[in-house]
């Protein structure tokens, strides 16, 4: 019923067909990019990429060159293959340092937040292995906006004005880089970043042309590691001393010691069958399994029966994320470090016990499952505070103020490639510039936990449990669908609801996506300073009053906001012959392209 009641809706935009390539990206200029290399010649990691260091360019609130990106992809059909693109804490990152530099949390900015970049490194691979064209076109769109400059959108100037007065008295390497005379720049204006044209330019020159493009691209990642980048960091974190969330300043722990012994790999991902569907996801060193448990606690409701804007399937889908997300708290961590039972989690018999949670009335508990000898309980901080909006992205700002965001990447090509990659960290708002780099540091290690018996406790050498999660499904064996978005944790909300409408009530990637959306920030928040809002359900305006008065009257603790509010999803699909995009047009910024 729903299916046909939906079926053909109107849309923001079309669901775009073709047989060349599609990009969808979180803004037009990174689409564009992509797209470019395909009519280049290349493919869809020369896309993914390529839009990826614009990114950095004109989104330097929401992901920089020091960051992290987890990737899954396919080559030409092949098996799903996850990238592990997460720098882990540095060697000497312990909780007794921590605790000793006075902090009883995980800073949430600042130098001690550091973990190892991972971003330059995992792009390099990738494109080393599975891309097709040379390093410096992959390049030249992103120095080419950071040296000539781009229109600055609203965000970004918004990010920089918040931050001016810790750039003028604490960060005055960022001002240098960010403010414009001195000033903050007007949204739309053109904006330019010549430092970090310098430094990909500097890249490029020390990597030479020598050789073919494979042995441009592995001098160019020794480089990052051992070269003039990683010396820069060093002595940055050596010498510097950081205002951060503690109110008190800091040196870094990160040592390029610790960035040349890194290098990002590649695994198998973590899968779940799901309504003739396979969905991959990242291993539980990210929050990305806890998609699949909800699918396993999903899988025991008739969704199809129910309309995708009604009270029952709103009400099951945030009940069943209640439950997984408890889990992702109490088992998730650094496989690597901690034994985290995901057969378990991810068992019919334990789903089947865990489904039975859930009732007609809206959960106000943390209840993660019970598993003998693994796990840890978790304190919440913040739970009663009643502004459920507070700290739902990922923090900035010297004191930990500021929202932020992250970005994601779909791309398939004619070759039968397929890329789902979720860019982020090194936010301009989470760290000053590295002197002689045009770039700050990550602050991925907030999101550890200051606790040596828990997964994801901080540990030296351990990847914190990152909200980074791209998606990637399979339909009859084969690579299908790549999806993803922003938003921290919200990551494993809003594209699941896409996902769910995709196949259970025929809607196309386009409906999918512009249908209204929700959202749960009932458990810890990933984030510094980790708050939970027990309860809390966040409903995108264009419900019926009716179905919102019916899910308050079942306890929900209902946060309207306007229309086209909610969520940043994109996706693309390899469907027999044809290629499929779609984007979010919510905040006027996301777009899909191809031929």
């Amino acid at each position: 019923m729903a299916g046909e009641i939906y079926q053909g809706m109107h849309t923001s935009r079309p669901e775009l067909v073709g047989t060349h390539g599609m990009v969808a990206p979180n803004h037009w200029l990174a689409a564009q990019a992509g797209m470019a290399m395909m009519e280049k010649g290349g493919n869809a990691f020369d896309a993914a990429a390529a839009a990826a260091f614009v990114f950095q360019v004109i989104y330097p609130h929401l992901c920089g060159p020091a960051g992290e990106v987890p990737i899954l992809f396919s080559a030409k059909g092949g098996k799903v293959t996850a990238l592990a693109g997460q720098g882990p804490a540095p060697a000497t990152a312990t909780v007794a340092r921590y605790r000793d530099a006075g902090f009883d949390i995980m800073p949430g900015t600042g130098l001690m937040a550091a973990t190892v970049p991972a971003a330059f490194d995992s792009w390099m691979m990738l494109l080393c292995d599975h891309g097709s064209l040379p390093l410096d076109v992959i390049l030249e769109p992103a120095i080419g906006y950071a040296r000539n400059g781009h229109g600055v959108v609203g965000g970004v100037v918004a990010a920089i004005d918040s931050m001016a007065d810790i750039f003028a008295t604490e960060w005055p390497t960022s001002g240098e880089t960010y403010l414009v005379n001195g000033a903050v720049p007007k949204t739309g204006s053109l904006y330019k970043l010549p430092a970090l044209a310098d430094i990909y330019e500097r890249i490029l020159k020390e990597a030479g042309t020598e050789g073919g493009r494979e042995q441009v691209i592995s001098r160019a990642r020794k480089i990052w590691r051992e070269g003039f980048v990683a010396e820069a960091i060093d002595d940055f974190c050596r010498n510097a001393s950081v205002l951060d969330t503690s109110g008190l300043r800091h040196n870094g722990l990160l040592t390029g010691e610790d960035i040349a012994q890194f290098s990002a790999h590649y695994e198998d991902p973590l899968t779940y069958d799901y309504c003739g569907t396979t969905v991959a996801k990242c291993g539980p060193w990210s929050q990305a399994p806890v998609m699949l448990q909800q699918l396993a606690l999903l899988k025991g409701f008739d969704l199809s029966a129910m309309d995708p804007l009604g009270v029952d399937f709103v009400h099951t889908v945030v009940e069943c994320a209640k439950l997984a997300f408890a889990d992702r708290e109490k088992f998730y961590g650094d496989p690597d470090f901690a034994d985290v039972p995901m057969d378990v989690l991810l068992s019919d018999v334990y789903n089947d016990a865990r489904r039975a949670l859930v009732g007609n009335d809206a959960s106000m508990e943390q209840r993660a499952g019970e598993i003998p000898g693994f796990g840890a309980g978790v304190a919440l901080s913040g739970a009663d505070n009643p502004d459920a909006s507070a700290g739902a992205g990922e923090p900035g700002a010297a004191l930990g103020s500021q929202k932020g965001d992250t970005v994601h990447i779909d791309a398939v090509d004619r070759f039968g490639n397929i890329v789902s990659a979720t860019p982020s960290g090194a936010w301009l708002h989470s760290s000053p510039v590295v002197p002689g780099l045009g770039f700050p540091l990550g602050t991925r290690a907030q999101m550890f936990w200051l606790d040596e018996t828990h997964p994801n406790g901080v540990a030296p050498g351990k990847r914190p449990r990152t909200t980074l999660s791209p998606s990637l499904a399979l339909k009859d064996g084969k690579p299908w669908l790549s999806f993803g978005t922003p938003g921290g944790d919200f990551q494993d909300q809003w594209p699941l609801t896409m996902f769910l409408r995709h196949v259970h009530h025929g809607l196309n990637l386009q409906e999918a996506i512009d249908l209204p959306l929700f959202e749960t920030l009932h458990f810890p928040n990933s984030f510094w300073p980790r708050t939970a809002y027990p309860g809390h359900l966040g409903l995108e305006g264009g419900f019926a009053p009716e179905t919102v008065a019916e899910l308050k009257r079942r306890g929900h603790q209902i946060e309207t906001g306007p229309s086209w509010s909610i969520g940043r999803v994109t996706a693309a699909a390899i469907d027999g012959p044809w290629l499929k995009a779609a984007a979010t047009s919510r905040f006027m910024q996301s777009y899909a392209v191809g031929r």
